[in-house]
Parts: C-alpha cells; structure tokens; sequence
C-alpha cells in the first residue's frame, strides 16, 4: 500500500490540542435516546454544532493560523470556504487582531454570511465569488498569491488536519465505552483525516465511516479510482460538503484510515435534520446532519453496538427549512405531484378530489387555468400521503375513474422545470 504523504501523529494532534485551547472548551459527548431506540445500538453525539462559531473548522483554521509566524501575519491572511471554515477564520482574525479576506461562492446561504461578517468585524473582508466551492477557492489561491497573504486550506493542511483530529482526541477522553463505529462525514477530508488517524493509532478495533452526500462523493470517487478524481457536476445542497476534488493529502490518509465510505441521498439528509430538530431539539445543516443519516444505511451493522456520529456543525438558515421538507418528503416516498388533464367542464376537479383523494391524503399544491376552445385543461397536483404505502391506491383509484394523468416525480427534467 501507498504511505501517505503527511500522516498526523499523536504528538501533532496534542500540541493543537494545547493550541486550542487557548480559546475552546471540549464540546459535549453525549448519548441520543432517540437514535439509540431507532436502531437499537448505543448512539453517541459529538456535538460540534455547539462550537462558538457552531461547527468544528475553526479547530482547524485557528491550529493553522496559530502555526504562522507573526511577521508573516502582518501581511494578512486569505481564505476560501461555503461557511463554515470561513466563520473560523473570521473568529481567529478578530481574536489574533489581524486582516483576512474571505472568498465565498455566490450559493452560499446568506445566514453563513452574515455570521461571517459577524465572527471577523472590521478585520476582515468577504468577496462572493464563483457558484461553487472549488471555483472560489481557485480565486482566493490565485488573490494569496497575487498579494503576498497566507492562504489558509479548508481541509488539505498538515495544521489543519491536526486541529480536525482534536475531535477524535476528546471523544476518546470523554468516552469510557469501546466504541465500534464513528461515523465522520466529508467535504474535502480534513476531519476524516484528522479524526481517523487519532482513532487508528489510539484505537484501532473502531471503525472509521466516512460519509460524504449523494451529489458530491469526491472522496470515494477518488478512493475507487486509486487517484485523485474531481467531479464534473455536483449538487451544492450539502454546502458544507459540496466539493468537487477531495484534498491531496487528506486523500492519501483516508483511503489507510476509512473502513469504508458511505454515500447519503440528499433526501435522507432531510428526514434527519427534521428528526434531530422534532426529536431531539437539535438544529443541524445539512453536512452536520450526514453522519446521522447514515446509521440507516448501516442498521444491520450496528445493532447492539456502541457508535458515534460528528455534529459538524448547526449553521443553517431557517428559510431553507421548507426546501428540506419537501427533499424529505419526495425521498421518503410521501408527496407526489402529477399533471391531470380535466375535462372541462363543472365539478371536475371537485369529482377529483371526492373520488381519488383518500382520507388520509392531502391536497397540497394545485395550479389550473382554464383553456377556452379546449376539451381538456391540465392541472399541475401535489399530494402528500400519510405512509408511502398509500402510493398505489392513490393511482389505483386514478385509473378506476379513468383520470388522464403523467406521474412527473421521475421524470427529472419535467420535475426540476415545473417544481
């Protein structure tokens, strides 16, 4: 096998762990009931959400800022990031009293934003640029060396990657439970890097599962390639993970410490920051979510064993909740929209809703108008079911009463035009 270029040892991982704790308290360790009787193992949190910027990169930004020379700081410092290694940036900007320039990509959720501008004040400033990660992080490469400034790596830093792996270090201080399985999701592989390493010398019976979203799997791309892959196209949903091309490094570490890599759709990312934020009152973003939901993906493993999942962070902006409902209800099976054509004629509709509508159903979406000189008029409908098992009677009663309809859920280019 390979050697990694950069492997972070224990005594790196220590000394950031000393570094940080110049401004970080240990975020708690702590079992959820909830997950727990889901899937009838002992499911343990690391609530990285609970960080004073509410996600664990500053851990990795302030190791790496800290590592710097001050005379070389005094020329300032640039990054790139979709939120949450900017905030901690920002912090370590503001708390160090020196200047920084933060590159976004245009997509990012405003709330992200502000809390940048929020963390940084006056010492920093932020340039939206690019409508990805990558695209941004190429502009605040080429601007680091334009100007002089330091760039400070999201994820595909020795520094860097020390300061992810603190997060294994509390978690084996704070447990005093062999656990079986950590489950650690992944943008570019920092924190996979960091973390898997610390378990794999301090722990190496536990398993490491990386977990990365359905529309951007750089990592296991990567890993199944043998090589370093960057991806054509990538869903920006899971911003904080969002990345087209894992880091060099980090690749070179996570394809020795993962067990194995564990793709979520972006749906059940949805379900599960639903089920944490009504279950167990915790607000999570989608990339802090993707651990969580991969323990469906892994239930017949983990029965009866001891797991963890990374928080990685709770920077979501409450507008995009209805977005996440509806990505949960499609994936779930649970809402279905279809183009009816209606005679036209009075009581259709009215005869659509008495006949084929169950009582269970809800009539969520309508859009009609009525065409003169037409003998049918189509309607775009939504239906949200109580059980996805209501699905075919749904269409039964359909063609019982001989309604013209298309099912438009499937038809991915229809969908994304019409909803």
């Amino acid at each position: 096998m390979e050697k990694a270029k950069y492997f972070p040892t224990i005594e790196a991982i220590d000394r950031a762990s000393e570094v940080l704790g110049e401004i970080l308290e240990p975020t708690p360790f702590m079992k959820n009931n909830n997950l727990s009787d889901i899937y009838e193992a002992n499911v343990f949190l690391k609530r990285e959400d609970l960080q004073m910027v509410r996600s664990y990169k500053i851990r990795g930004a302030y190791n790496k800022i800290r590592s710097i020379d001050p005379e070389t700081l005094k020329k300032g410092i640039v990054c790139a990031s979709a939120g949450n290694h900017a905030q901690g940036v920002a912090f370590s900007c503001s708390k160090l009293q020196i200047i920084g320039s933060i590159f976004m990509p245009t997509t990012t959720p405003k709330q992200k934003i502000e809390q940048v501008k929020m963390f940084g004040k006056e010492f920093i400033e932020i340039v939206l640029t690019g409508d990805t990660f990558d695209a941004a992080n190429a502009a605040a490469i080429a601007f680091a060396e334009e100007s002089g400034r330091t760039f400070i790596p999201p994820f595909d830093d020795p520094k860097v990657m020390e300061g992810q792996g603190t997060i294994g270090r509390e978690i084996l201080n704070q447990t005093n439970v062999k656990l079986d399985y950590v489950f650690v999701p992944i943008g570019g592989g920092g924190l996979a890097s960091g973390l898997g390493s610390y378990f794999k010398m301090m722990s190496p019976e536990t398993k490491i599962i990386g977990v990365e979203p359905g529309g951007a799997p750089c990592m296991k791309a990567a890993i199944e390639a043998g090589e370093l892959v960057e991806l054509e196209h990538i869903d920006k949903f899971v911003d904080g993970a969002a990345v087209k091309k894992a880091g060099a490094l980090t690749y070179q570490v996570c394809k020795e410490v993962l067990d194995d890599i564990v793709v979520v759709p972006e749906g059940a990312v949805c379900t599960t920051i639903i089920q944490m934020y009504n279950k167990s009152a915790i607000v999570v973003e989608p990339a802090g979510a993707l651990a969580s939901a991969a323990l469906r993906f892994y239930e017949d493993k983990i029965k009866g064993k001891n797991v963890a999942c990374i928080v990685s962070g709770s920077n979501n902006d409450i507008t995009r909740m209805e977005e996440i409902r509806e990505k949960s209800l499609l994936y779930e099976g649970l809402k279905h929209y279809f183009i009816v054509n209606f005679p036209q004629k009075s009581g259709e509709i009215l005869s659509f809703i008495r006949d084929v509508i169950g009582p269970e159903d809800d009539l969520v979406y309508i859009q009609y108008i009525k065409k003169t000189n037409k003998n049918f008029g189509p309607a775009l409908i939504g239906i949200e079911l109580a059980r996805k098992e209501d699905f075919k009677g749904l269409t039964d009663r359909m063609d019982k009463h001989g309604i013209s309809y298309e099912y438009i859920n499937e038809n991915n280019k229809l969908f994304e035009i019409l909803i």
